[in-house]
């Protein structure tokens, strides 16, 4: 069976950094979506970034410049590297494991994804 697990979550100050990472097993290696997503408390659950089967990433508006997602192709993970992290940053961070278009496309978007971690809180002060 498909199995996705967040790690890394924590308490950081604000103008940090944090490193999420996102292990991820039970189907084919390089045959789909990976994505990160976060949940804020009282808000509906956002798509914070996703890489598709080609590698091409696809970032939230207020995450570009700070946020990366390297995929380690070789250990078959994916992490979230935050940097200069704020506030409004805290969330529950969740990796999702998705399908692709025909064309290798991933869109950042809930329910493009059917496979996901228990989730690991991301809380920043400031």
């Amino acid at each position: 069976q498909v199995q996705v697990v967040e790690s890394g979550g924590g308490s950081v100050q604000a103008g940090g950094s944090l490193r999420l990472s996102c292990a991820a097993s039970g189907f084919t290696r390089g045959t789909y979506c990976w994505g990160w997503f976060r949940q804020a408390a009282g808000k509906a659950r956002e798509g914070v970034a996703v890489i598709d089967t080609v590698g091409r990433t696809n970032y939230v508006d207020s995450v570009k410049g700070r946020f990366t997602i390297p995929k380690d192709n070789a250990k078959n993970t994916l992490a979230l590297e935050m940097n200069n992290l704020k506030a409004e940053d805290t969330a529950m961070y969740y990796c999702a494991v998705g399908y692709s278009t025909l064309g290798g496309y991933c869109y950042r978007e809930r329910s493009r994804f059917s496979f996901w971690g228990q989730g690991t809180q991301v809380t920043v002060s400031s």
